[in-house]
């Protein structure tokens, strides 16, 4: 299903539970398409008793694609990022929190439990900040406060992320390079196997193809949004951070500087985890997200 919302970005969503139940909406990490969210984790909140609601980002999966901006130099952006320089964007995080909003309001959702990984924890995080009257809890999973220091984390699983495969390469070939990043990014012991793996990428590039200068936009994104510290530490909902011991692309250091800033935010530290969300620990992350959504829950109450 689809929506467009008045500023003219179509966002593919899906909406699962009953109406009338409380409402977690879930915003996906840079590149990723709402199909990256693993079918045991949304039935793990169902199962909860929590309506869930997840969508495509602007420039992923099956949602419109801004088109109109100029080419990406990403080198120049980092560059300017890492000397303390503005960054230009096309858009910045404050218009996906927007999207997210105006994807809530589009489905009748006043208020709900927002989760957010990675890039959609940055998100998350603005728009807990922005426009704390629509959100009743925030989790905020393997993400980061933009700190200079966090900015441009460099080890094997950056410099994979930021490498793009050849302009003309064959679905085989984006294949090996999105199987690389996520080997280099997973949870050590816990990935699935190379066939698993094949597959779920092979199904998510069918759906839609790989498009490095829309992921070159969202990463735009982040490094134009500098230090959100100060935004941070005007968050006042029920916060929840999720960070992995074995992250290698987004250190753990940076899930305790986002529970440092943002008053009152708990830390769970998920052991054997990397940047991602594997079958292994899915129940723990559902045990603490819907406990999380509970108690905020019935606070607001």
């Amino acid at each position: 299903m689809h929506v467009q919302l008045p500023s003219g970005i179509r966002i593919e969503f899906e909406d699962r539970g009953p109406v009338d139940a409380p409402a977690v909406v879930l915003i996906m990490g840079l590149g990723m398409q709402l199909t990256a969210w693993p079918p045991a984790f949304v039935d793990g909140l169902l199962a909860r008793g929590l309506r869930v609601l997840r969508f495509d980002n602007r420039d992923a999966g099956l949602s419109g694609r801004v088109t109109d901006a100029p080419p990406v130099d990403l080198r120049a952006a980092a560059l300017r990022a890492l000397i303390g320089l503005n960054v230009r964007a096309p858009y910045g995080l404050e218009d996906m929190a927007a999207d997210t909003l105006g994807l809530m309001s589009a489905r009748g959702i006043g208020r709900a439990h927002v989760v957010g990984v990675s890039m959609g924890g940055m998100v998350a995080q603005v728009l807990a900040s922005g426009w704390p009257q629509r959100v009743l809890s925030l989790t905020c999973a393997m993400s980061s406060s933009g700190a200079p220091r966090f900015n441009l984390h460099v080890s094997p699983a950056t410099r994979a992320l930021l490498r793009q495969p050849p302009p003309r390469a064959t679905e085989a070939q984006r294949l090996e390079h999105l199987e690389r990043i996520w080997r280099l990014i997973g949870s050590p012991g816990l990935q699935p196997s190379a066939e698993a793996l094949h597959e779920r990428l092979r199904l998510a590039l069918r759906r839609a193809p790989y498009d490095p200068a829309a992921i070159g936009r969202q990463l735009l994104a982040i490094l134009a949004s500098g230090d959100r510290r100060p935004l941070l530490r005007r968050i006042r909902v029920p916060t929840l951070v999720l960070h992995g011991d074995r992250d290698p692309l987004v250190p753990l250091a940076a899930g305790r500087d986002i529970a440092a800033n943002v008053p009152g935010a708990v830390l769970r530290v998920i052991e054997g985890m990397g940047h991602d969300l594997p079958e292994a620990l899915l129940p723990r992350l559902v045990g603490e997200i819907a406990a999380h959504a509970e108690r905020a829950g019935a606070l607001a109450t």
